[in-house]
């Protein structure tokens, strides 16, 4: 009798076993319409406690870190993630991970069809080739979000075999010469000084009344934004930051890109600020044809 419950027992355990595995899986099935975004950016993913989790994996790379051979997963494997969010819509979040000749086209491909990028940056020291990651966000329909971020990850792994500079007239030889300064201060709406051979303006975001312990921060303590330039009229380069406050930092990505400047960065330089303030590196050559509008007017739109 006692063998005969011990095996009814283990029957249902079984049983149960297989009814809760069953559950499982169907509790995590693949909705359909996360099933057509995978579908139509081409990769594939998983869906677990509500999120859809597409992988974008850097396989093409061969990393080395520090002259060591750095497998995928190390941490070369970028993703977009989706979930529910209200009213039936989705928020998007991922992290690209991007060559330096991939970072401005990709971040073009985003903008350009509605998406933002909320951080661009490092993960390693002394890694060959040289990489960056940038952070999406959007939101949408699921449908929607995958056809606005297919353009971007499409053009990932397909930069040139060289990753040459991706600046628009490829690579120059820049020396010191003579820049019209006067001219700059007009574009630019303010007066720079000069240091040497490199001209630079810098603005302060006097119109956020930022304090820590009662002291405030102001354009000398690195609340600013600047551009300095190098080079001569016909031929120059330009470096600069941006400091901005969270609606001002897509407008400004935009009037970057748009005018051939490549962004570098966008990062914190400070924590715990209110508002927070974000700030942008930027780069680019023949910088007086290229500057976008008056600097220090982040509001772009």
């Amino acid at each position: 009798m006692i063998r005969r419950l011990e095996q009814i027992v283990c029957r249902l355990s079984v049983l149960a076993l297989v009814a809760f595995s069953t559950f499982a899986v169907f509790g995590q099935q693949m909705p359909a319409e996360y099933d057509q975004a995978l579908k139509t950016l081409g990769k594939q993913g998983d869906f677990k406690d509500g999120v859809l989790k597409i992988n974008i994996p850097r396989n093409d790379l061969k990393v080395t870190i520090d002259g060591i051979a750095t497998p995928t997963p190390f941490g070369f494997g970028g993703w977009l993630a989706m979930t529910k969010g209200d009213g039936g819509m989705d928020v998007m979040m991922g992290d690209l991970v991007l060559l330096e000749d991939e970072v401005n086209p990709v971040m073009s491909a985003l903008l350009d069809n509605g998406l933002e990028v909320t951080a661009v940056h490092n993960h390693f020291f002394f890694e060959s080739p040289r990489i960056f990651y940038m952070h999406v966000h959007g939101h949408g329909k699921a449908a929607d979000l995958a056809k606005m971020a297919k353009p971007a990850v499409d053009l990932i792994g397909k930069g040139s075999p060289q990753h040459q500079s991706s600046v628009t007239g490829g690579k120059s030889n820049i020396s010191a010469g003579q820049i019209d300064t006067a001219k700059l201060a007009k574009i630019a709406g303010h007066e720079g000084e000069q240091s040497g051979a490199v001209y630079k303006i810098t603005v302060g975001r006097d119109d956020l009344k930022l304090k820590e312990m009662g002291a405030p921060i102001n354009s000398r303590m690195g609340l600013n934004t600047w551009a300095a330039f190098y080079g001569s009229d016909a031929n120059a380069q330009v470096a600069g930051d941006v400091a901005m406050l969270a609606q001002e930092v897509t407008p400004v990505l935009k009037a970057l890109r748009a005018n051939g400047l490549n962004v570098v960065a966008i990062h914190h330089h400070m924590i715990g600020t209110q508002p927070t303030v974000y700030f942008l590196h930027y780069c680019g050559g023949q910088a007086r044809q290229r500057f976008p509008g008056r600097l220090g007017r982040a509001r772009q739109g």
